[in-house]
């Protein structure tokens, strides 16, 4: 019952692509040329019948060359169905024009061949984006599921748990954590003849057993490895690339012996830093310069619905720790760090005045930091810029990650930022963190991009806090 549905998979779509094919190709016959002679073709229906047959095989024949249907289950995704369809599409489609070529085209319509490629097309992108949809659910709703263990604890084995938790469309069940030395908080003792480890593996109908290798030893990893092929599991090793993936870090091969290559020339990055720069600036220019209205409106509502300045204007932690001037449109009373603690209480904290409310809620009260960006201190997605007493507390709290984050610029917005908002505990500081990690060792410019997106979106539903 373990893994009941995903080596139907791939078959089930062959066999629906192929039904799109035919239907494609017996469409556009009927379309192109029902209504011209009744349903009676002006050429031979043999010679159609070879073409659909060719157009069939040449399918068949390119699944099995370029495996398009072959992927690991976290990248059943959209973006990967339709990239890999319009590839194989592309190149059944010059296939058929190479055989059309060959036969010289005397009995072929061309109408026909542009029609049911298009149809081909848009029933292909159909299903598929039907079939997302409906394995997304189907998973939320808690069916198809994958059980996990991770074996090894530590700060590195978290971010499996972190990746799976905030992608539950995937499917991924955490089970538990297991360490050699570990006892208590939920992690799981294991000895050296794993015997409790085993029986869990089998009570708990675990599919897959990811092994962190900075905290287990070369002995304990084979052993595992042999436990996965007992009970036929998927293991996966963990390696800890953290500190030198940023820097864009390849793997060579010296005969069979694999070495990374880690690129700690300076500015090894600055295609990248130049790109996101260029965004940040010209994203920033015409934030500016398009709601140069919007920022004279709030600036007049701050100033006559509460006494005291316009602005907020606060030292930050910048990137490596350099400290800058962050601005923003002033929420709160003035002085509101002497009166109660410096940290908000949402929407119940008595120092935020009733526009400051509003301003939080729908994140206006950030906009003026696109002048940071514009000056060079700040990102438009990156970490969240934090004061001074913020910083202590995670150093105290969790250093080696705090310092991580340090490595690129704050910005407006982030994965934090989006997911928890504003924090008024450590225990919300260290989970923004967490989340803000998981940028720092992805960024691109397709994540800021769905950033900017799911914040302007926080934005119009007013659910920021």
């Amino acid at each position: 019952m373990r893994h009941r549905y995903s080596p139907y998979f791939s078959s089930i779509q062959l066999i629906v692509d192929l039904i799109v094919i035919n239907l494609a190709f017996l469409g556009a016959l009927w379309l192109r040329f029902a209504w011209i002679a009744k349903g009676v073709l002006p050429v031979s229906q043999l010679h159609y019948t070879i073409f659909l047959l060719v157009y069939n095989l040449t399918w068949i024949f390119l699944v099995l060359i370029f495996k398009p249907y072959n992927y690991a289950r976290h990248n059943v995704n959209l973006n990967t169905l339709l990239s890999k369809f319009f590839k194989i599409t592309l190149i059944h489609l010059t296939v058929v024009i190479a055989f059309w070529v060959f036969v010289k085209g005397y009995y072929y319509s061309r109408g026909h061949l542009i029609l049911s490629t298009g149809i081909m097309i848009v029933l292909g992108v159909s299903w598929r984006v039907l079939a997302t949809y409906f394995i997304k659910q189907y998973r939320l709703l808690g069916y198809n599921k994958r059980n996990y263990i991770i074996i090894g604890y530590g700060e590195l084995s978290e971010t499996i748990k972190n990746y799976y938790d905030l992608n539950p469309e995937i499917g991924y069940v955490f089970k538990g954590y297991f360490d050699q030395k570990a006892v208590g908080n939920n992690i799981y003792p294991f000895s050296e003849d794993m015997t409790g480890l085993e029986e869990f593996i089998m009570d708990e109908q675990i599919d897959h057993i990811y092994l962190c290798q900075p905290y287990l030893t070369n002995e304990t990893i084979q052993a595992l490895i042999q436990l996965g092929e007992k009970h036929k599991l998927k293991v996966m090793i963990q390696i800890d690339f953290r500190g030198f993936l940023t820097n864009e870090a390849t793997i060579e091969y010296h005969d069979y012996l694999p070495l990374i290559n880690v690129a700690t020339k300076a500015f090894s990055n600055v295609r990248n830093e130049v790109l996101k720069r260029a965004f940040d600036l010209t994203f920033s220019l015409l934030v500016v310069i398009i709601g140069a209205p919007v920022f004279i409106i709030i600036a007049i509502l701050v100033k006559l619905t509460s006494k005291g300045p316009v602005f907020f204007i606060q030292e930050r932690s910048g990137r490596w720790g350099k400290p800058f001037k962050i601005i923003k449109f002033r929420s709160m009373v003035p002085d509101s760090d002497k009166i109660a603690e410096r940290h908000s209480k949402g929407d119940n904290d008595q120092r935020i005045t009733k526009f400051g409310r509003f301003l939080r809620k729908t994140r206006l009260d950030e906009l003026p930091q696109f002048f940071n960006v514009i000056a060079g201190d700040m990102s438009i997605v990156g970490p969240r810029p934090l004061a001074r007493y913020d910083v202590d507390m995670l150093m105290k709290e969790s250093p080696t990650k705090f310092k991580r984050v340090l490595t690129i610029k704050p910005g407006i917005t982030s994965i934090g930022q989006v997911k928890v908002g504003y924090t008024d505990s450590p225990e919300e500081s260290v989970k923004r963190l967490n989340y803000d990690l998981l940028y720092v060792d992805n960024p691109s410019l397709k994540t800021d991009l769905w950033l900017i997106a799911r914040t302007i979106l926080v934005v119009l539903q007013r659910k920021g806090r």
